[in-house]
């Protein structure tokens, strides 16, 4: 028989590896009911084929999620969950009986027809957007990630991965300066896995809460995640030369305790960024355009023809760049047409609209050729 401080012991030790994974008071409170019920909190640190890997107070346990598929996918089990676990020796196998709120949700739309939502990552504070200086920088890719990232709730941060490939200091600030152009609100690291400069940055950065690692393959992620880990746990392979493109060496969406404290998910590389119902994202990302809009004389102003536009005016004057808009036009537009698709009632709102204008059009040319009085 154990004596009471061997059992205190034990417990202290079990309790650590929870709160090492993120556990907190907010989520005990949160998981009292399944407490009641004799489940075991844990989480999800990785997800496939219908089964994930829990980390429980008793260490890593396999769980089936036959319990917790709905029809909507954004609500499948995650890698970040916090889930509700059957007790060892209930049944075989174990059982994720369902999972706790989730206080930020990494979401994207997918390639399907269907319009459909895929979760990237939950309970995520930090999103780390991996962007490799071996090629040239796509800003437009990198205010899609951020609008992503914004809209999820976590606080997004940009590394500029492979920083050793641009030796002149002059011209990496130069590269800094042009992604901070397009990042208001969002700190910039320059990072190079190889000589480790910014490294120390970035560790400060993830150290508390969750981080999740975004980019495109071969931008880095395996390295950067192997980096801030310690060791290698993740498979890295070479970029190839011709577009710095890297294949999927990561399938799954893993999550690893940090030395530093905090946790890390790293996620195969996102060949599309598609937006899912991010407008608040993206009003963030280009927040000076959305205040220069403020000062337009109407409020619907179009930023287009319409006497007293303030966007319009800094166009003129150079203080807003022209890509710069088309992008936050492209991205709203982007955005509005997958959401018209799961509300009815926004899709008759947009072709009244298309009507009004069309109609307003059809008046223009008539009235420009003499045909109305």
């Amino acid at each position: 028989m154990s004596s009471p401080s061997s059992s205190v012991s034990a417990f202290s030790a079990s309790s650590s590896l929870l709160d090492a994974h993120g556990w907190d008071s907010g989520w005990a409170a949160g998981f009292a009911p399944y407490a009641a019920q004799g489940l075991v909190p844990g989480r999800v640190v990785r997800v496939d084929r219908g089964q994930c890997d829990v980390a429980t107070a008793d260490g890593i346990v396999r769980a089936d999620t036959a319990f917790v598929t709905p029809h909507d996918p954004l609500r499948v089990v995650c890698t970040g969950d916090w889930a509700a676990v059957d007790p060892e020796g209930a049944s075989d196998p174990r059982y994720v009986r369902a999972c706790l709120p989730r206080r930020t949700a990494f979401a994207r739309s997918t390639s399907s027809k269907r319009s459909e939502g895929q979760i990237l990552a939950a309970n995520v504070d930090h999103a780390v957007i991996t962007v490799s200086l071996a090629v040239e920088l796509d800003l437009g890719r990198i205010e899609r990630f951020l609008a992503l990232a914004w809209e999820s709730g976590a606080q997004p941060t940009v590394v500029l991965s492979k920083a050793d490939l641009v030796p002149d200091p002059v011209g990496l600030s130069y590269l800094v300066e042009d992604v901070e152009t397009v990042a208001p609100g969002v700190q910039v690291v320059p990072l190079s896995s190889t000589t480790g400069e910014g490294l120390d940055v970035l560790s400060a950065v993830v150290a508390g809460g969750t981080t999740v690692l975004l980019g495109v393959s071969g931008a880095g992620k395996s390295t950067l995640a192997n980096a801030l880990v310690g060791e290698d746990v993740m498979d890295v392979q070479a970029a190839r030369d011709i577009d710095g493109k890297g294949r999927h060496t990561t399938t799954t969406r893993n999550l690893f305790v940090l030395p530093t404290g905090g946790v890390l998910i790293d996620t195969p590389g996102l060949r599309g960024v598609g937006l899912w119902d991010a407008e608040t994202g993206v009003g963030q990302v280009f927040s000076e355009i959305e205040e220069l809009a403020a000062d337009c004389r109407f409020h619907d102003c179009a930023h287009e023809s319409e006497p007293g536009c303030a966007v319009a005016g800094a166009i003129e004057d150079g203080s807003l760049p022209v890509r710069r808009l088309e992008s936050y036009r492209k991205l709203l537009r982007e955005n509005q047409r997958l959401v018209a698709k799961t509300d009815a009632r926004l899709r008759g709102e947009i072709l009244k609209d298309w009507k009004r204008k069309g109609a307003e059009g059809r008046r223009a040319m008539e009235l420009k050729r003499g045909r109305v009085r």
